[in-house]
C-alpha cells in the first residue's frame, strides 16, 4: 500500500472503524462456519432437521451480521472516497490553474483532461476498494488461522507454510503487473493526447489533404495501446492461475490430511468440517486483494501522477493581501526576470513596466521575443526569477495568488470547450450566473445569432462529441465567458493567431468593446491591432526596447517601425 494514501484528511478514522468491523466480521465467519459444521455432522448423525434449527438459526444470524458488515464497510469506504476524490480534483484544478496553460500544453491538453475527468475516478476506485481489502488480509486470515490450530495444528500449519508462498507469487508478479501497468498508461496518455489533437485539427488535416495519411498515425497509436493492454491482461490472467491453483493445492493438502484423520478416527466430523469450511475464507482476502490489484492499478498511477502535479513548485504557497485593481489604480513591474529551469535559459531580462488606470497595453516581438512568457507572469501562471510587482504601492513578489488570479480573465489562442452546452460552457467559471445573464453575454460577444439558429439554442451540446465550432465560435466563446465575469483585468495571448483577418475584424469590435475600463494586456503579431492600443510594449530577446503609442514608435523609427514595414511587404 503507497503511504501517499495515510496523508489524506480522515482516513486514520477511517481504517479505526475498518479494523474493529473486521474483526468481528472475522468472529463472524468463524461462527458461521461452526454452526454450519455443527449442523451438517448433527444430521449426518442421525438427528432430525428440528433438532438442528438453533444450530442453522445461528449460523444465518452470523452470516447476516457479516454481510452486513461487509456493506457498512463499503459505505464507509466509498463516502471517504467520494469525499477525498472530490477534494483532490477541486485541489488540481486550483493547481493547473497556478501553473497555467504553458504547463498544459507541455503536459498535452488530452492527457491533463483525461486526468481530472477519467483519471480522478479511477484513482476513487482505487481508494474504495484498498484499505478494506488489505483489512480484511492482515485481520481474517489471522483470526481464521488461529481459530484452526485450537482445533487441529496440523492444518493450520499447512495453512500458514501456504501463505508466504502465496504473497511471494503476488509479490513477484504485482511487479511485473505494475511494469506492464506503467506502461499501459503512458500509451494511454499518449492516445489521450493523440485523440484530443487529432480531433482539433481535423478540418485543417482535411484542408490540407492529410487525413487518410492521418490514419496511419491513429492506427499506430491504438496498436501501442492495444498491446499494452493485452500485456497487462496477460500478467492478471497469469496471476489469477497462481492464486487460484496454489490456493486449491493448499486446501486439498488440508482436506487430505483431514480425511485421513477420519479414517484413523483421530478426528470427529464436527471439527473437520468447520475447518474444511474456514480454509477457503483463509485465503479469500488474499485472492480479493490480488485480483482487485489488477483492477485498480490504473487507479493508483492517476493518483501518483495527480501528486506529482500536486508538488510542483508554482510559486509562494501562502497567500497574501493583493489589492482589487480598479480605474484609479497603478500597476508597475520592477526588474523582472524570468530563467527557465528545465533548460536554464532566460525567458525575460530585467523588465520594468509602469501603468496608470485603465488602459490597453500591446505588446509584439518577434517570434520567440517572449510574448506568452511575459502574459505568464502577468496572469499569474509563472513565478518570476526575480522582480516585484507594485499595485497601489503594495510590493509583491509574484503574482502567483488566487487574489490575483480572481481578477483576471486569461483568454488564450485556443479555448478549451467542453463536452457540454453552450450555456454551461459559457458559465465555466460562473455556474452560479442564470440563463438571461448568459444570452446578455452571449449577445455582447456577438454569439446570439449563431445560437438562436441551432435546434436546441443553448441547449446544444458543443465540444468534443458535440457540435463542431468555428475557431471565431469558439473564440466567442471563451469573449461571452469574460463578459460575463466582467473581471477588471484581461490578458490575452495571440487570440486571433489561428483566425483568418475577415474573422478578426468581425471580432475585433466585440473585443474593444469587452477592453472598456479594463486594465488589457494583448500579446499579438497582428499589428494592426497597435491602432487601438494606449501604448506598446515592444520585446526582443526577452527585453523591453520600446515603449510608446504607434505614432511615437513611427516616428522613431526603431525596432517597432521596421516590425511594422516587414509585415506590409509581406501584404
Amino acid at each position: 500500500m503507497d503511504k501517499a494514501l495515510f496523508l489524506y484528511k480522515g482516513v486514520k478514522p477511517l481504517l479505526s472503524k475498518l479494523v474493529i468491523l473486521t474483526a468481528i466480521q472475522g468472529v463472524m465467519i468463524i461462527i458461521q462456519a461452526y454452526y454450519l459444521a455443527d449442523a451438517i455432522s448433527s444430521l449426518f448423525g442421525g438427528d432430525s432437521f428440528l433438532m438442528v434449527r438453533k444450530k442453522l438459526a445461528f449460523f444465518l444470524l452470523a452470516l447476516t451480521i457479516r454481510q452486513l458488515l461487509t456493506v457498512w464497510k463499503k459505505t464507509l469506504s466509498f463516502q471517504f472516497s467520494a469525499h477525498t476524490s472530490k477534494q483532490l480534483r477541486e485541489e488540481l484544478l486550483k493547481k493547473l490553474f497556478q501553473l497555467g496553460p504553458r504547463f498544459v500544453s507541455e503536459e498535452g491538453s488530452g492527457q491533463t483532461v483525461t486526468l481530472v475527468m477519467e483519471g480522478v475516478l479511477r484513482f476513487r476506485r482505487y481508494l474504495e476498494i484498498i484499505f478494506i481489502k488489505f483489512i480484511n488480509m492482515a485481520i481474517i486470515p489471522a483470526a481464521v488461522c488461529l481459530f484452526i490450530s485450537t482445533e487441529n495444528l496440523r492444518s493450520a500449519v499447512i495453512l500458514v507454510i501456504a501463505l508466504p508462498i502465496l504473497i511471494i507469487f503476488m509479490i513477484l508478479l504485482g511487479l511485473a503487473a505494475k511494469a506492464k501497468a506503467d506502461q499501459q498508461y503512458e500509451s494511454y496518455q499518449i492516445l489521450s493526447n493523440h485523440f484530443v489533437d487529432s480531433l482539433r485539427g481535423i478540418e485543417t488535416l482535411k484542408y490540407l489533404g492529410l487525413s487518410k495519411k492521418h490514419i496511419d498515425n491513429i492506427v499506430r497509436v491504438s496498436e501501442k495501446y492495444r498491446r499494452a493492454t493485452i500485456g497487462t491482461l496477460k500478467v492478471a490472467f497469469l496471476s489469477s492461475f497462481a492464486l487460484d491453483f496454489i490456493t486449491m493445492l493448499s486446501i486439498a493438502t488440508v482436506a487430505v490430511f483431514l480425511g485421513m484423520g477420519l479414517i484413523n478416527g483421530t478426528m470427529e466430523l464436527q471439527p473437520a468440517l468447520t475447518i474444511l469450511i474456514l480454509a477457503p475464507e483463509y485465503f479469500l482476502p488474499i485472492r480479493e486483494l490480488g485480483a482487485d490489484y489488477h483492477a485498480t492499478l490504473d487507479g493508483k498511477n492517476a493518483g501518483k501522477k495527480t501528486e506529482e502535479i500536486l508538488q510542483r513548485d508554482s510559486g509562494p504557497q501562502s497567500e497574501v493581501t493583493v489589492p482589487n485593481w480598479d480605474e484609479t489604480k497603478d500597476f508597475s513591474v520592477i526588474g523582472l526576470s524570468v530563467r527557465f529551469e528545465d533548460n536554464n535559459q532566460a525567458g525575460l531580462h530585467d523588465m520594468n513596466l509602469s501603468v496608470s488606470g485603465a488602459k490597453k497595453i500591446g505588446i509584439i516581438g518577434a517570434s520567440g521575443a517572449g510574448k506568452s512568457t511575459f502574459i505568464d507572469v502577468l496572469s499569474g501562471f509563472l513565478t518570476p526569477s526575480s522582480g516585484e510587482f507594485c499595485l497601489s504601492n503594495k510590493r509583491i513578489p509574484s503574482l502567483v495568488y488566487t487574489a490575483w488570479q480572481s481578477q483576471v480573465t486569461y483568454i488564450p489562442q485556443h479555448p478549451y470547450i467542453f463536452n457540454d452546452t453552450i450555456l454551461n460552457n459559457i458559465r465555466f467559471y460562473h455556474p452560479e450566473a442564470s440563463e438571461e445573464e448568459v444570452e446578455i453575454a452571449a449577445n455582447r460577444a456577438g454569439l446570439l445569432e449563431v445560437i438562436q439558429g441551432l435546434p436546441h439554442g443553448l441547449a446544444t451540446v458543443i465540444g468534443e462529441g458535440g457540435r463542431n465550432l468555428s475557431g471565431g465560435q469558439e473564440q466567442r466563446i471563451a469573449i461571452a465567458r469574460a463578459f460575463l465575469g466582467n473581471r477588471s483585468v484581461i490578458m490575452l495571448d495571440e487570440p486571433t493567431a489561428h483566425l483568418d483577418i475577415e474573422t478578426e475584424i468581425e471580432m475585433k469590435e466585440t473585443l474593444l468593446e469587452l477592453f472598456a475600463g479594463k486594465l488589457v494586456f494583448f500579446a499579438t503579431h497582428r499589428l494592426h491591432w497597435m491602432l487601438d492600443m494606449d501604448e506598446i510594449i515592444v520585446l526582443d530577446q526577452g527585453r523591453i526596447v520600446e515603449t510608446g503609442t504607434h505614432q511615437q514608435l513611427m516616428e522613431r523609427k526603431s525596432v517597432y517601425y521596421y516590425l511594422i514595414s516587414d509585415q506590409q511587404e509581406g501584404f
